[in-house]
């Protein structure tokens, strides 16, 4: 929780802060969401009741759709982009249906409360030989490298062969322990969004850079109190997600006209580069986790616009 949200939290009146309180452990608890979501739900859900609070109301009694669409209005005019205002809404309607759902309310008042559609854009993707010589022409650590640099070297080089392999999330790599690799048949069991278990595959040069990180690398940086975790920071403890964006940052920034981009691009990329060698739809959805087709039918469109590229530079009547 930001010291924001703390702030405006602390000034709601009892009567809105015993049901936002019942709904923040029925997110938390009987959802499963992540408390990345649960925080950025909480946030949303704390600012509707201080905007409410602020227009005289007292109880979730006085919550209308008025309030909730003036609530929106001023976040937009505070420069909240579609994607916000579209989490804003859902986060309301959440907290709404919970409401009636628990007796707070009789009526469920988000119900009616639209919001506008999320834009769907192309994200920035690798090509081939950018992804290959960001894995593979990476400098070698300083020649006064303390050994620790060296084993954390050897770590982000197994961190983005992970990425590009499995097209898993920066979240599910850092959450990956020792046993969660299946070496024998080169499988990653991954704990997804909604704790949703699923089974990736890696390749060939992942299981290599996997056989140095475990020779090599992690017992240098593995400590007594260091658990389970596959991947260690310098201190021993589980890496952080900050640590593996600032290796991909840093190690696409060295291959000369790629896109700046971060796992979440290397997950694109590896999603993009398998479409393109074959794979249905359906078979990315699995491999991605997601839990629509919809929303793996967005890197049709990469293909799309990518094959309409090499048509307007390769056919003669283009």
């Amino acid at each position: 929780m930001t010291s924001r949200t703390a702030e405006l939290r602390a000034g709601l009146p009892p009567a809105l802060l015993e049901p936002l309180e019942a709904w923040v452990e029925h997110l938390g608890v009987e959802r499963d969401l992540s408390e990345h979501t649960v925080r950025a739900y909480t946030g949303d859900v704390v600012s509707l009741l201080d905007h409410l609070r602020r227009g005289g109301g007292t109880s979730p009694a006085d919550l209308d759709l008025a309030t909730l669409r003036s609530w929106l209005a001023l976040g937009r005019t505070r420069g909240d982009g579609r994607s916000t205002t579209a989490r804003r809404a859902a986060s309301a309607r959440s907290f709404t249906a919970h409401l009636r759902r628990t007796g707070v309310r009789a009526d469920d008042v988000g119900l009616r409360l639209a919001s506008p559609a999320r834009h769907r854009t192309l994200p920035d993707v690798l090509a081939v030989d950018q992804a290959r010589a960001v894995l593979e022409e990476r400098p070698p650590p300083a020649a006064d490298a303390t050994a620790e640099d060296r084993a954390a070297a050897v770590r982000d080089t197994l961190a983005l062969e992970l990425l590009y392999a499995s097209g898993i999330r920066v979240g599910e790599l850092v959450g990956l322990d020792v046993d969660d690799v299946d070496r024998g048949r080169r499988l990653l069991r991954v704990l997804g969004k909604g704790r949703k278990e699923r089974s990736v595959p890696y390749g060939v040069p992942a299981e290599q850079a996997l056989e140095r990180w475990l020779t090599a690398g992690r017992p240098v940086l593995a400590r007594p109190d260091s658990g389970p975790a596959l991947l260690l920071g310098v201190r021993g403890g589980r890496l952080d997600a900050r640590e593996v964006r600032r290796a991909v940052h840093a190690a696409t920034a060295g291959v000369p006209g790629s896109p700046d981009i971060g796992p979440h691009g290397l997950r694109h990329s590896a999603a993009t580069h398998v479409l393109e060698g074959g794979a249905d739809l359906r078979s990315v959805q699995e491999l991605l986790g997601h839990a629509s087709l919809a929303t793996t039918q967005v890197y049709t469109h990469v293909t799309v616009e990518r094959l309409r590229a090499v048509h307007a530079r390769a056919h003669p009547r283009a």
